[in-house]
């Protein structure tokens, strides 16, 4: 705790000496006493979690389901049995013919002639073409290190870990004919920021917002 006043004593010294008096020096003169104070004892730093809900709870999961889609054979209503339904399976989302033509064509440099024959055949007959489009997974953050560097912005790192599983299944007239998918099975990620400047840079409100990972 001594440290912390000693810290405290010697910054305040530094933005007394400063030849400006600005807003945002009043304000960090102020707000520093509340991060020496969250430092001193041991407040977690924030954590998020970026969860879209699902039948899955992990990618394999996800993934066994996925599998079990038979092109030409499966049909909306064993789609529904595997999770893959809007109309109970939470942020499962539905394509119109023209939502897919946007998927496989996103510019014009792709022709209709370059996709796959099922989805051409699909196509021409408009309405009675959709897809359905599942994005299941789970994503957390988490903020390690030093209480007192990070609030202030010194020196900030992330750890990002969970799942992610992306599914788009065609369906001709209420049958799976093209499924792709894509995903991170294990994401495990570190991200680090440094800032020699700390909270000098950039302005109270928005250091106020940063520090609350807002």
């Amino acid at each position: 705790m001594d440290r912390m006043k000693f810290m405290y004593k010697h910054y305040v010294d530094v933005l007394l000496k400063m030849k400006s008096c600005s807003v945002n020096r009043i304000f960090l003169v102020l707000i520093i006493p509340i991060f020496l104070w969250l430092s001193a004892c041991g407040s977690p730093l924030p954590r998020t979690e970026d969860i879209t809900k699902s039948p899955w709870e992990s990618f394999n999961q996800a993934m066994e389901a996925y599998d079990k889609v038979i092109l030409n054979q499966t049909t909306v209503k064993e789609l529904r049995q595997l999770g893959f339904d809007p109309y109970s399976t939470p942020n499962v989302k539905i394509l119109s013919y023209l939502d897919v033509i946007q998927k496989f064509m996103p510019t014009n440099s792709v022709t209709l002639e370059q996709l796959p024959l099922s989805v051409r055949n699909c196509l021409a007959k408009q309405e009675k073409c959709i897809a359905y489009e599942a994005h299941p997974g789970i994503i957390k953050r988490k903020r390690v290190g030093s209480v007192f560097n990070d609030l202030l912005g010194f020196k900030r790192k992330t750890i990002e870990t969970g799942w992610r599983f992306d599914a788009l299944i065609v369906l001709d007239e209420g049958v799976a004919v093209y499924k792709i998918w894509s995903g991170i099975p294990i994401m495990d990620s570190e991200k680090s920021r440094k800032n020699p400047l700390g909270p000098l840079q950039g302005s109270g409100g928005s250091l106020t917002r940063d520090a609350l990972g807002i």
